[in-house]
């Protein structure tokens, strides 16, 4: 019971960390309250919606657990009212991101390794629970989704969720082994932004 109570509090808090991040991203664009809500919505359940779709697991899960919504609800609601004072912490809306990140790559793995998916299936639909709920933000609000520049994102949940497989392998306990993941995710976002780490990028130059 523990170990399934533990994964709810993970997909809480996954929620509602990516529902303030898009919650800000909208008040960043100076989005209409039901803008607010909506982008906050798509950034804490894109991801997983599309993950659920993708194994089959319909209907999708906030549709069947009234939570999600509720938890996307009140935190954006509190945001729009208390962002002014949130915003004075200036990295606040990319701490928030940045823990959604490792929260939701987890979620995600947990939900293939529940059906038996190789561990690269695993990683990349625990990569997409973690990253498409951003994009879909992105793409709304007309910028180019941050997992496609060269910023390193999707690449810290990659590297996360192949960690967490070795520590499964370990005599450690499972709910800790979650734990570093969601560290270890969080702490590479946060050193690949502060030290500007990022992937070769290539481009087209044009002639002339």
């Amino acid at each position: 019971m523990f170990h399934i109570n533990f994964l709810q509090i993970i997909d809480i808090l996954g929620t509602f960390s990516f529902a303030v991040s898009g919650a800000f991203f909208a008040m960043e664009k100076k989005l209409d309250p039901f803008g607010v809500l909506i982008i906050a919505f798509v950034t804490a359940i894109g991801g997983g919606t599309l993950r659920d779709v993708m194994i089959g697991n319909l209907p999708v899960g906030w549709l069947r657990d009234p939570t999600a919504t509720t938890v996307i609800f009140v935190t954006a609601i509190g945001t729009m009212f208390y962002g002014q004072w949130l915003k004075k912490i200036t990295t606040t809306l990319f701490l928030f991101d940045a823990l959604g990140l490792g929260l939701f790559t987890i979620i995600g793995i947990e939900k293939a390794m529940q059906l038996h998916f190789s561990v690269g299936v695993c990683i990349a639909l625990g990569t997409i629970t973690a990253s498409f709920g951003g994009v879909i933000r992105d793409v709304l609000l007309n910028n180019v989704p941050l997992v496609f520049r060269k910023e390193i994102y999707a690449l810290a949940s990659i590297i996360g969720g192949l960690f967490y497989f070795l520590l499964t392998r370990s005599a450690l306990d499972n709910d800790v082994a979650k734990i570093i993941c969601i560290l270890l995710i969080f702490t590479i976002r946060l050193l690949a932004v502060k030290y500007k780490w990022s992937l070769p990028a290539f481009y087209v130059k044009n002639g002339g």
